[in-house]
């Protein structure tokens, strides 16, 4: 049972920005390309549907989200203090409370998955502690952090909606080459948010991409990072389904290096500002994917 050293209790807004809800949306869009992806009627399983996406976002992403600012409290008392933990609206333990209850209630859920689902949910869980708990804490290095966010946001997530949607089976090669594929996109995805918390993360060692590398190679490491999958992603769908879905990613991934070229001048600075532009055009090019991938189950 967790211990708690103060009497006071946080309010709903502070767990709720301690949840962080405008961090759910990528997890919960990668699962619904796996649904997309699997050719499945939708209609028929709409509830599966619906579970499923309040598993990876409300709730797996969420409990990801608390655990994370537990453990970073001493950085974020740098970077943004004004964030729950370090500013006090979080009393206590409440943090680590909030982590570990929302972590058995995403447990309790997954098992109206069935096996898959609650498997992948353990899975996503136990990259969630990995990520930022000792010992491992993965996020110490940018690069098996990075990484261990990608396969869990991304990847993870589309196989699992794949496969509840086929009745727990592994989901066939060509949804899990694309899963794969813009989960090792992710990686550059989540090294845009360490622009931000540069100065903390030095002083606290945290070895992330733009503190090992520099701002601006990371910035170029991160753009490579994301736009070589969609390369790859483009040449498996002319080959698999000669036709518009490739042509409509190849006008996407034009968009996210136009975008780039501006943000890697300065990097520090457009960091955000490409989360918020360039990343969209990505996510967009999942869901395209997802339904290119749908066609080819139609047409076979």
């Amino acid at each position: 049972m967790v211990s708690l050293s103060n009497n006071r209790y946080p309010s709903a807004s502070a767990i709720t920005e301690l949840l962080k809800p405008i961090t759910w949306f990528p997890p919960m869009w990668a699962f619904s390309c796996g649904v997309v992806a699997s050719g499945v009627s939708i209609l028929d399983h709409w509830r599966i549907v619906l579970v499923g996406i309040i598993l990876a976002g409300p709730l797996v992403c969420a409990t990801s989200q608390a655990v994370n600012d537990w453990f970073d409290r001493e950085v974020d008392a740098i970077n943004e203090p004004q964030r729950p933990i370090p500013s006090g609206r979080m009393p206590g333990r409440w943090g680590l409370a909030v982590a570990v209850i929302w972590t058995v209630f995403s447990l309790a859920v997954a098992l109206l998955l069935g096996t898959w689902g609650f498997l992948a949910a353990a899975l996503g869980l136990a990259l969630a502690w990995a990520y930022s708990a000792p010992p491992l804490r993965l996020k110490q290095n940018g690069w098996w952090g990075n990484a261990a966010c990608g396969l869990c946001y991304e990847g993870l997530a589309w196989i699992t909606g794949a496969a509840v949607m086929a009745g727990g089976e592994m989901p066939d090669s060509r949804s899990l080459t694309l899963a794969l594929l813009y989960s090792a996109g992710a990686h550059g995805i989540m090294t845009l948010n360490d622009f931000k918390a540069i100065k903390g993360d030095e002083q606290m060692n945290v070895r992330s991409l733009p503190v090992q590398l520099g701002a601006r190679n990371a910035a170029l490491t991160a753009c490579w990072i994301m736009a070589l999958p969609q390369v790859v992603v483009i040449a498996v769908l002319t080959a698999w389904l000669p036709g518009w879905h490739p042509i409509a990613l190849c006008l996407l991934l034009a968009g996210q290096l136009a975008l780039m070229a501006w943000f890697v001048r300065k990097p520090i600075e457009r960091a955000l500002h490409y989360s918020g532009f360039g990343v969209p055009l990505f996510v967009a090019g999942m869901m395209l994917a997802a339904f290119a991938l749908r066609q080819t189950a139609s047409v076979a």
